[in-house]
C-alpha cells in the first residue's frame, strides 16, 4: 500500500492511506468503524486485495465505503493475478453492474 501511495503521490495526486470512515447510526456518530485503504484526491477510493477471486462481499464492502463517504467511484485492485488488468474492478455508487 505504501509503494502504491508513493507512486501516486509522485505523479501529483493527493493520497490518504487507511482513512477512517465514520458512521451515523440513528443520530449517533461512530468513529472508525471502517478504514478505506486509499482515498485519491478526495474523490476515488482504492480498495486493495490479494485474493484468489474478487467475491461479491468485496464489491459490497467498497460500495458501502462509497455510500458512507458520499463518493461516486471506487476501484478494487486484486494483486493476486498474473496480469494486473485482470485484477481491476470498478464500482460506481448508484450504478448497477
Amino acid at each position: 500500500m505504501r509503494c502504491l501511495a508513493y507512486e501516486l503521490e509522485n505523479r501529483g495526486l493527493h493520497v490518504q492511506r487507511e482513512l477512517p470512515v465514520s458512521i451515523d447510526y440513528f443520530g449517533i456518530h461512530l468513529d472508525g468503524g471502517f478504514r478505506v485503504d486509499l482515498l485519491i484526491n478526495n474523490q476515488v477510493i482504492l480498495e486493495l486485495k490479494s485474493v484468489e477471486d474478487i467475491k461479491p462481499v468485496h464489491k459490497k464492502q467498497l460500495l458501502t465505503y462509497l455510500r458512507l463517504m458520499d463518493k461516486r467511484v471506487g476501484w478494487l485492485l486484486n494483486f493476486n493475478v498474473d496480469l494486473m488488468k485482470n485484477g481491476i474492478t470498478r464500482i460506481a455508487n448508484g450504478v448497477k453492474d
